[in-house]
């Protein structure tokens, strides 16, 4: 009986954890859209220190990252047992902050770029300064990552949840929590391998074979051409993601897009294409009209309180 019990459990977690791995495929996807801005913010953060200290920096932020993962997955998990009706309240605000973030992203590349470069100056100007603090300065960098750090991760874990929304309790925490951990080794991995593409470049570059030469000399060009990529990859993704939980999240949106898709899919010749990319499309238009609205409902409202305040 003792162990027609055990093989039962055991089969019981055996499905649990097929259920979870099923899941958390599910909300891998729907969070790495998410993934494409958290490297390029954290990998932007971490430069500018120098070459010996990168990684400790970066493992820092990453032990940063798992204590802000620590406070928000069980944030996110009372509020599914306790008030799971807020979940696609929380989504739909996430969703229009990722828009918000990524249009003012777009804005302030464009109206600011003086004042972008001028701070570059500033902080290599410092970081070449023998008499400069390295070590403030460096804390300072990790401090502002870490709060870059903590409202992404609150982005993931919520998408995450939203993504098992409806599920067994134990089933959601493992997803969460395994998304958690994931996104933490994966982001601050490839953010370290970032950091340091350019000095194994250099390292390569000054090698005796050719061939190794030019792979070094490739590495060093990649360097920052990767960066940007990344940058506009991560804000498209914004786009499509934040957009996508909003559309979702209205009533009759799934008949909408299944329309679209299939006057889509009735054009001659490119049917099926256009058919595959009408709903990302349809996502990031929706997600850049509510991110330049957002945008300017806060900016209006930043005017007002500025405004009321200097006439107080």
């Amino acid at each position: 009986m003792a162990g027609t019990s055990l093989l039962a459990l055991l089969d019981d977690i055996a499905t649990i954890l097929d259920d979870v791995t099923v899941m958390s495929k599910v909300a891998a996807k729907k969070t790495a859209g998410v993934l494409g801005d958290d490297l390029a913010l954290n990998a932007q953060q971490v430069s500018g220190v120098r070459a010996a200290r990168e990684l400790p920096v970066v493992w820092a932020v990453a032990v940063g990252s798992l204590k802000n993962k620590a406070i928000l997955v069980p944030a996110a998990l009372a509020i599914s047992a306790f008030l799971p009706q807020a979940i696609t309240p929380l989504l739909m605000v996430g969703g229009l902050y990722l828009c918000f973030e990524g249009f003012e992203k777009i804005v302030h590349s464009v109206l600011h770029k003086e004042e972008k470069a001028a701070r570059k100056q500033q902080l290599v100007a410092a970081v070449a300064n023998p008499e400069a603090d390295l070590v403030v300065l460096e804390q300072q960098k990790i401090k502002g990552a870490v709060r870059t750090d903590f409202i992404l991760s609150a982005e993931i874990i919520v998408i995450a949840l939203g993504s098992v929304e409806g599920k067994p309790f134990l089933e959601q925490a493992l997803v969460v929590a395994m998304i958690a951990i994931v996104m933490t080794v994966g982001v601050y991995g490839i953010v370290a391998g970032i950091v340091k593409m350019d000095d194994a470049g250099l390292y390569l570059s000054k090698l005796g074979s050719a061939v190794v030469r030019a792979v070094g000399r490739f590495l060093l060009n990649a360097a920052p051409v990767l960066m940007k990529i990344l940058s506009v990859v991560g804000t498209a993704a914004m786009f499509m993601v934040g957009g996508g939980i909003l559309v979702h999240g209205i009533p009759g949106s799934h008949d909408l897009l299944h329309h679209a898709q299939q006057a889509a899919g009735a054009v001659a010749g490119l049917g099926p294409v256009l058919a595959l990319l009408a709903e990302p499309v349809i996502n990031a238009v929706a997600g850049l009209v509510a991110g330049a609205l957002a945008l300017a409902v806060v900016g209006g409202a930043g005017k007002l309180w500025r405004s009321v305040r200097r006439a107080g």
